[in-house]
């Protein structure tokens, strides 16, 4: 029987933070996972942006997540040896006058931080469609390349032997004062579990309401966006020379993480409307966002388990959010730090049945 301090179940972007944040505080960690099981970590696009174009506002505590998530990226690619972060700009394309002029006021003030305070009529990007209302960017942007980092987590994890590499099976867990999984015997247990907390019997009563997203990776030689990321009703991500991430889109029906001619289709009449070059499909993929009715993430303990605790919900913003509230429930763990209200999983006490 091998003693823990922390079972973490799931390392996908979630659970790799958390090991680390958790390891770096002097903690023991066992990582139980099974990479096959969920693809969504392993396809994102890792984008972090400080607004939300559909209301032109700040994204929600940027101010707080941002120092945050470059200060543990930073730390990370240095302790895991490997490179993952790209802070660059978003090109936004205008699709109408009133997209224009709104930019104009709010990078005058509240986003002034954020955006930059210019509506830009030239572009000397190769084969990006000019339109007649310009374009502008958002600084303080850039993208995580979150499959380096996932496996650069994994190599580091499982050197530490730290690392389970199996599916996770509920009916082997015994909850109690001490938790005991198998041979691991843990003081706490944490699910980052992404939307396979479905499965779980411990926490499958939260009101989750997952999304799936499929993304491209294409080939458009002719395209120079610089290094910058584009966006116009779908993102453009540069990996390499000519070589192109896209998305993505959102289905809440569709649950299975099988990709589909709908959404390929959507998706190129997208790229279409934003650059006039041959466009080669290399790769059509999918994963489902582990989203929350009230868009927050859950994070804290059981209701009945104080020792058996969540750490989820992140849906399209984990980049930015998982590194400060990975910090926030360590906290609250270490020093009894209450668990903030916009994001404890006791707003949803009254859908748990005992």
């Amino acid at each position: 029987m091998s003693d823990t301090d922390f079972i973490v179940v799931g390392q996908g972007l979630a659970g790799s933070v958390l090991s680390l944040k958790l390891i770096e505080q002097g903690f023991s960690v066992k990582v139980i996972d099974k990479p096959e099981l969920s693809s969504c970590s392993k396809i994102a696009a890792g984008i972090w942006n400080p607004v939300v174009f559909k209301r032109l506002t700040k994204s929600w505590m940027v101010d707080d997540l941002l120092p945050e998530m470059l200060k543990f990226y930073r730390g990370a690619e240095t302790k895991l040896n490997s490179k993952f972060i790209t802070e660059r700009n978003i090109l936004k394309i205008f699709s109408e006058q009133q997209e224009a002029d709104l930019w104009q006021v709010k990078s005058s003030f509240e986003l002034k931080n954020y955006l930059l305070n210019e509506v830009l009529s030239e572009n000397n990007f190769k084969h990006v469609k000019k339109t007649a209302y310009g374009h502008s960017k958002v600084l303080q942007a850039g993208n995580l390349d979150v499959s380096v980092f996932l496996n650069a987590t994994k190599d580091f994890l499982a050197a530490n032997d730290s690392l389970i590499n199996e599916v996770f099976d509920h009916s082997a867990l015994k909850a109690g004062e001490i938790i005991t999984y198998k041979n691991v015997s843990a003081k706490r247990i944490v699910f980052a579990d992404g939307y396979l907390v479905k499965n779980n019997p411990y926490f499958n009563y939260l009101p989750f309401k997952p999304a799936k997203g499929e993304v491209l990776t294409v080939e458009m030689n002719d395209l120079n966006t610089g290094n910058n990321i584009i966006n116009k009703n779908a993102f453009l991500l540069p990996l390499a020379k000519g070589l192109y991430k896209a998305g993505a889109t959102y289905n809440w029906e569709d649950l299975s993480e099988n990709t589909t001619g709908d959404a390929l289709k959507e998706l190129l009449s997208k790229l279409e409307k934003i650059a006039d070059c041959e466009i080669k499909v290399l790769a059509q993929e999918a994963g489902i966002r582990p989203s929350v009715l009230d868009r927050r993430p859950v994070i804290g303990p059981h209701p009945k388990h104080n020792n058996m605790y969540l750490f989820n919900g992140f849906g399209t913003k984990g980049v930015m959010l998982a590194p400060y509230f990975a910090g926030h429930l360590i906290n609250h763990v270490k020093d009894g730090k209450a668990i903030s209200k916009d994001v404890c999983l006791s707003r949803f006490n009254h859908f748990f049945v005992n």
